[in-house]
């Protein structure tokens, strides 16, 4: 988040990309200070129960993510998606939920840090959406990225000291190791930069639910790219699974066309 603060600010007030926009109100700013923090909690809840939970069965609750959304975009804006729409998301999330398979290993207070950074990561997706288009307070997405970066270093830096309190020491070790290291965290920082302005603009020109069905789509595009690059094994749920994802993700594209 470091990176996106910085990158933010070079991209506005040096090459001048876009320009520069001032937070107009209070109000305003208390909900700019809430995304940098529910972003921050559904990071941190997401790590946390992997610490208890195995993956396939995150990945599983994380899926419902869609659903999550939709009844927050409800509540927020009283925004109405059309009923095959809402149809559609029943195959992007189930995709998701068979191809992680039936995991038997379960933990309660896992599975509620699991629950609690889902439905934030849906809350944030409807959130970010009102600032990047409310009327009078509107924001684009750089200064966006702008004012929400700082603020979650703010809050996730302590936490990063309280959960990896070795982590700093760790990397400045193998720095002095392997000098490339440093050139990989820059291009990694850069990328981060570019999937989290990338998540504003789809955001601002689609909607908050359309951002998290790609979501799931991305889950089964990773699928593919790790078979093809690192040769990992695959059964036949997991290809059915994500394969009904992505259908899922199709037909809800086609009605999202079909009813604009």
């Amino acid at each position: 988040m470091s990176a996106c603060a910085v990158l933010s600010y070079i991209s506005i007030v040096f090459l001048k990309i876009v320009p520069t926009q001032m937070i107009k109100s209070r109000p305003q700013f208390f909900r700019i200070a809430t995304l940098s923090i529910v972003f921050c909690g559904s990071v941190v809840g997401g790590n946390i129960s992997l610490k208890y939970l195995p993956v396939s069965f995150n990945q599983a609750v994380g899926a419902t993510t869609p659903f999550f959304t939709a009844l927050f975009a409800y509540v927020m804006t009283m925004k109405i998606e059309a009923w095959l729409t809402y149809a559609c998301l029943v195959p992007v999330v189930a995709g998701v939920v068979i191809a992680s398979g039936g995991e038997p290993s379960f933990h309660l207070y896992g599975f509620v840090m699991c629950v609690s950074a889902t439905a934030a990561r849906a809350f944030k997706s409807v959130l970010q959406g009102v600032l990047l288009s409310n009327e009078g307070e509107r924001l684009n997405s750089m200064n966006l990225m702008l004012y929400t970066a700082p603020i979650a270093v703010v809050v996730l830096l302590p936490a990063a000291l309280m959960m990896e309190p070795d982590a700093f020491s760790y990397i400045v070790s193998i720095g002095s190791e392997d000098r490339f290291i440093w050139f990989l965290l820059l291009i990694n920082s850069t990328m981060a930069y570019g999937a989290n302005l990338c998540n504003f603009l789809v955001t601002k020109h689609t909607s908050a639910l359309t951002l998290q069905v790609l979501g799931n789509a991305k889950g089964a595009v990773a699928v593919v790219i790790s078979i093809l690059i690192f040769r990992n094994p695959v059964t036949f749920i997991g290809i059915a699974g994500y394969t009904m994802t992505v259908m899922g993700v199709v037909a809800y594209g086609e009605s999202k066309r079909r009813y604009k």
